[in-house]
């Protein structure tokens, strides 16, 4: 099954992880690679307490916001690699690609090639990807679409992220 978290609200990512921890409750193993994401935040350390998970990051120290470099595709495409791998092995119940569908917005990934890879899961592994700006084609792929929108933000009154709540 392919789930897709999406939308311009807070809580894609912490909606994926939630799952994760609901997966690793009933002894599945997950996978998450993290796009557009260099930093380690709050919740990896979390998620890292548990067994039966495996995180890694694909992106630089904050996301993009210029226009991606060399470096930015080549980690994007290490973390589409290791997808498939890890999509062939079989072992893994719950994949989540987070922030994909940035890194697809930004170019540092075709759709085309992400598509191929996800349907490739077997029937019994559940695929998440989040992030903004999810494209069409990634929609009418998935069995599952949340739309999380923003409605207020305590941003837009200067409130700076906040260790422990946004990262």
């Amino acid at each position: 099954m392919i789930q897709v978290y999406t939308g311009n609200g807070k809580g894609k990512t912490t909606a994926a992880f939630g799952l994760a921890i609901r997966s690793l409750g009933a002894g599945k193993k997950v996978y998450i690679a993290q796009f557009a994401k260099g930093r380690r935040c709050s919740e990896l350390i979390a998620l890292n307490r548990f067994d039966g998970i495996r995180i890694e990051l694909f992106g630089g120290k904050a996301f993009i916001k210029k226009r991606p470099t060399k470096g930015d595709i080549a980690s994007a495409r290490a973390g589409l690699e290791k997808v498939k791998r890890i999509i062939a092995g079989g072992n893994c119940d719950l994949i989540i690609l987070d922030e994909i569908n940035i890194a697809l917005k930004l170019g540092l990934l075709p759709v085309k090639e992400v598509l191929a890879v996800i349907k490739k899961a077997p029937g019994t592994m559940e695929i998440v990807l989040t992030g903004r700006y999810a494209p069409k084609k990634i929609i009418e792929a998935a069995d599952l679409v949340s739309e999380i929108k923003e409605i207020k933000h305590y941003y837009h009154k200067g409130t700076k992220a906040r260790r422990g709540i946004e990262f």
